[in-house]
């Protein structure tokens, strides 16, 4: 199965707080998404990985895509290096994405720019036809998506584009929400995090908002990106 948009986090829940509403509005036109997560997030301070696991199925049967899979990577300790590159090159190579949405180039959490960088060199590396690689027992041909982007996490970073998802708020917050032993539960006895407060959740809200209000919509979702979005007309840009 071939991918038109493959978005990849380092931990189950960054894609759904980033970018959900872009993959949902995606999705409802009929296009192939996919989402790849990088670690298990078992450095988590609230749940395990066991819940969290079950908690990234439920999102992702809401957004609706075609695959969720998830490399199993050290939470908080896996680096940019061949082992690691090889990885998701043998995942772009089969599932031949156009766009890749990954992680914040910096953030607060240690591996949100470090799997940034690691995604944006394994798509480059994965386009050279002399790195070999086998995958469910077949060898792959070299792929390299066409566009890198990277959605926007804990930190104000200036978006370089905003895409409206004016609609697809609820459903983005309810792939957010799936996440139950993460966010906002007043019932919960765990330990309170950055993440955990009713605030939390209401910021992911005030900042689509105020993307939206940018570009005159009702919601919106920033990305950066490494190289210039070319239009073939100006009359292209909404």
């Amino acid at each position: 199965m071939k991918l038109d948009i493959l978005a990849i986090g380092a931990h189950p829940d960054d894609i759904e707080l980033s970018c959900s509403g872009t993959l949902a509005k995606e999705v409802e036109k009929g296009k192939k998404v996919g989402i790849l997560d990088l670690t298990r997030g078992e450095l988590g301070t609230r749940g395990t990985a066991e819940t969290r696991d079950q908690e990234a199925k439920d999102a992702a049967e809401i957004l609706g895509v075609r695959m969720r899979k998830n490399l199993e990577f050290s939470d908080g300790f896996f680096s940019n290096n061949t082992a690691h590159q090889l990885e998701i090159i043998k995942i772009l190579r089969k599932y031949r994405p156009e766009v890749i949405l990954c992680n914040a180039i910096h953030d607060r959490h240690i591996d949100h720019g470090k799997g940034s960088r690691l995604v944006s060199d394994a798509c480059f590396l994965s386009g050279l036809k002399k790195i070999e690689t086998i995958y469910e027992g077949n060898f792959q041909k070299e792929w390299r998506p066409k566009h890198i982007y990277h959605y926007i996490q804990w930190y104000d970073i200036e978006p370089d584009f905003v895409v409206d998802i004016s609609g697809f708020m609820e459903k983005k917050l309810e792939s957010v929400k799936a996440y139950k032993t993460q966010f906002f539960d007043q019932g919960s006895n765990e330990p309170n995090t950055p993440i955990s407060s009713s605030n939390f959740i209401d910021s992911v809200t005030y900042r689509a908002r105020n993307l939206g209000r940018i570009i005159g919509t009702e919601h919106g979702e920033g990305f950066t990106v490494e190289r210039y979005p070319a239009v073939d007309s100006i009359l292209d840009l909404i």
